[in-house]
């Protein structure tokens, strides 16, 4: 049975992390916490369950899950947001993977909690995520945002059976505040890819986002909570348009 290092990196996630550190922590060899300088509970709770709890001066999402690979003691690694939990059925799932692990890497499905409620369509899931690798085979990348970890050429990859369970956003004031957050670096990344924001573009894209996530991807399906969703990701996009037009200013 190979040993696997659970890596999470954190910044104020009290809240979270003792709900994260339980689904995992009769999986986990080594747990590696690797911290931007929380002013909260976050290293007494992870400290708690035995985990080894590193500072290191936040660099963007990529650098930081580069970084927390490399100071994991072992090769085979489980890594995880804050924010996320492990499924009864992908916990045994990834107890088999330790018994067996034949791929290079392994994809799960992430569904998502919007303010208490599970949301299977708007485009939000299945979320495919790759989270369990040999770190040799593949490193993170991206541009800013939307980081993921790439096999190198070649890799084979599986698809392990539960859910990966991510509890984003307890308030429409939190969605919106992260949302903040991600258009203004979704429009960096737009223009380091030198994407422009014609203004047409500002306003047609908010209502094709709409449409594509309430009725292509039945968002409708989820209720209210799916035309809240639909509505909120609507406006984002605009945003982000016009951040990144400033940025050409």
């Amino acid at each position: 049975m190979i040993k696997l290092s659970v890596v999470i990196i954190t910044l104020n996630e009290e809240r979270n992390i003792s709900r994260c550190l339980e689904s995992v922590k009769d999986i986990a060899d080594d747990l590696v916490i690797i911290d931007s300088f929380s002013t909260d509970r976050t290293k007494e709770i992870a400290e708690t369950f035995g985990a080894r709890f590193i500072t290191q001066r936040f660099d963007g999402y990529i650098n930081q899950k580069n970084f927390a690979n490399a100071q994991a003691k072992f090769d085979h690694i489980l890594s995880l947001d804050a924010d996320e939990v492990l499924s009864d059925e992908l916990r045994e799932s990834v107890k088999e993977v330790k018994s067996n692990f034949d791929a290079d890497g392994y994809t799960m499905n992430r569904l998502t909690n919007y303010v208490g409620k599970w949301v299977r369509h708007c485009g939000w899931y299945p979320d495919k995520k790759l989270r369990v690798f040999d770190r040799r085979q593949g490193k993170w990348e991206g541009l800013i945002i939307h980081e993921e970890f790439k096999l190198a050429e070649g890799g084979k990859s599986r698809h392990l059976k539960g859910d990966l369970l991510h509890y984003s956003f307890n308030s429409i004031i939190e969605y919106k505040q992260q949302s903040e957050k991600f258009t203004t670096l979704g429009a960096e990344a737009d223009f380091q890819k030198g994407k422009k924001a014609p203004f047409y573009k500002i306003w047609l894209a908010p209502t094709v986002k709409f449409v594509q996530c309430y009725f292509i991807r039945l968002g409708f399906l989820d209720g209210k909570t799916g035309f809240t969703i639909c509505r909120l990701s609507a406006t984002a996009t605009h945003h982000k348009y016009i951040k990144l037009k400033q940025l050409y200013k």
